[in-house]
């Protein structure tokens, strides 16, 4: 590698990594991929199937995304109810792993106790009340049910609270 304006080489030593839904051989044919950047890319392919093909998965996949939320979020570790890993399991994930990490950091943030329960696991992205379908809440009462479970979760330290969710410390006393 030469760095522009210099003509000087310098030595570089790198590892790319690069991952698809497609069948890069196939887009090739079509022309929809360079060929030449297909065979530089070409070193040890690692097929991984799709979540929904590897059911096994899912539970351990859910309880790293669990520990690893709630670690970053200072949030004691939830589980999982019996119900709630049986829905888990019965659900497809067309959005593969970045949809069930997305499930588990709402269910932790809807569950309001130690145990993450069915009902808190919203798995149909294309019904934005399915959130709050179990409940009939105004949008303040809704507020005040994040809130108070933030609070909850921060031992009431309502700036961190804050700073959880965004909003200023006023507006969580004004609520």
């Amino acid at each position: 590698m030469v760095r522009i304006g210099s003509n000087k080489p310098l030595k570089t030593d790198c590892r790319i990594i690069v991952a698809t839904n497609k069948n890069l051989k196939e887009e090739v044919k079509k022309g929809n991929f360079r060929e030449d950047l297909y065979y530089r890319l070409l070193g040890l392919p690692i097929e991984l199937p799709p979540l929904r093909d590897r059911n096994n998965d899912i539970l351990i996949l859910a309880r790293h995304f669990i520990a690893q939320f709630c670690t970053e979020n200072e949030i004691p570790i939830k589980k999982f109810s019996s119900q709630a890993q049986k829905k888990l399991m019965l659900h497809s994930f067309p959005g593969n792993i970045r949809e069930l990490k997305s499930v588990i950091e709402l269910a932790v943030t809807l569950s309001s106790n130690d145990e993450i329960e069915a009902a808190d696991l919203v798995l149909d992205p294309g019904d934005p009340l399915s959130i709050v379908s179990s409940d009939d809440l105004t949008l303040q009462e809704y507020e005040m049910k994040i809130i108070k479970a933030t609070l909850k979760r921060h031992d009431n330290d309502v700036k961190m609270t804050a700073k959880k969710l965004d909003i200023g410390v006023s507006t969580i006393y004004r609520l």
